[in-house]
């Protein structure tokens, strides 16, 4: 079953800060000083204005804080980032105030071998005030499933062979995690409580946000390759966790396609890029 809730939005103002570019310019370990108001907002760093507001008391069980957006109680405990798209169709200045649009695009229900499950699309877009048009549109897909099995892909996946191309290890730890987090103002369990992710979810370990795995991507390509981002399409495959090494890779980075392969050199995300090389 099918269902459009584009007819009822939310819409919110919200402040480019540059205290909170400062914050995620200190969490990649950068320069906060170089960030001013009136700059560019550098692409990928508007996650911290998609968050939501809810009160402690609405969470969900397993501490997220919602997607935005209200949406129907589908009875489904579980919640797992599928993928998402950005497209930039304009700058965002820092300090500037941005009108904030969200709405549920659409939702699948679906039965399965394994129970119920439901596929959630959010979109958000991001206009400045002064603008007639949002400058990002970005939509996310999120799996909700009951609670009688978390999916293993990562077991059913061959390891990705390496030969040549561009590629960077990355370690994320606790700090990482909790600071994205916080900037986000996502609650999600899995994320930050060891002990909720491996006895109540089944996991190994700390999961790293699926938003932290894409925003790692797009600065490898920002400052290690030295692209300019237009549009990308993610896909998260299998998860990463905490304190294990992850490899960003690309062939080729002029295709578009990077990945990012865990530490057994399996794909868990995909990413599909429209990028022009930047004017040094």
């Amino acid at each position: 079953m099918q269902v459009s809730l584009e007819a009822f939005p939310t819409k919110s103002n919200e402040v480019c800060s540059l205290t909170m570019v400062r914050r995620v310019a200190a969490m990649l370990d950068l320069d906060t000083q170089t960030y001013s108001n009136g700059d560019l907002l550098p692409k990928g760093w508007h996650f911290f204005m998609l968050s939501g507001a809810t009160q402690k008391s609405a969470l969900r069980s397993d501490g997220f804080p919602g997607l935005g957006v209200p949406i129907p109680d589908l009875g489904l405990p579980r919640l797992l980032l599928g993928g998402r798209t950005v497209s930039y169709h304009g700058a965002i200045e820092i300090g500037s105030v941005v009108e904030r649009t969200s709405f549920v695009k659409n939702i699948t229900e679906k039965t399965t071998s394994s129970g119920r499950m439901a596929i959630v699309i959010i979109q958000h877009e991001l206009r400045p005030i002064a603008a007639i048009h949002p400058a990002i549109v970005e939509t996310q897909t999120y799996i909700l499933l009951s609670g009688k099995s978390v999916p293993t892909k990562a077991e059913k996946t061959l390891a990705e062979p390496i030969h040549g191309g561009s590629q960077k290890q990355f370690v994320p730890d606790e700090t990482l995690l909790f600071q994205y987090s916080a900037l986000g103002f996502n609650s999600h369990k899995i994320h930050l409580d060891r002990d909720y992710a491996q006895k109540v979810e089944g996991l190994p370990d700390l999961v790293v946000n699926g938003g932290l795995a894409t925003l790692l991507l797009t600065e490898f390509m920002r400052n290690d390759l030295g692209l300019e981002i237009t549009a990308i399409k993610v896909k998260h495959i299998a998860p990463l966790f905490c304190g294990r090494n992850m490899t960003l890779y690309t062939e080729d980075a002029t295709t578009g396609k990077f990945k990012i392969l865990d530490d057994n050199k399996v794909v868990a995300v995909e990413m599909e890029v429209v990028a022009a090389l930047k004017n040094f």
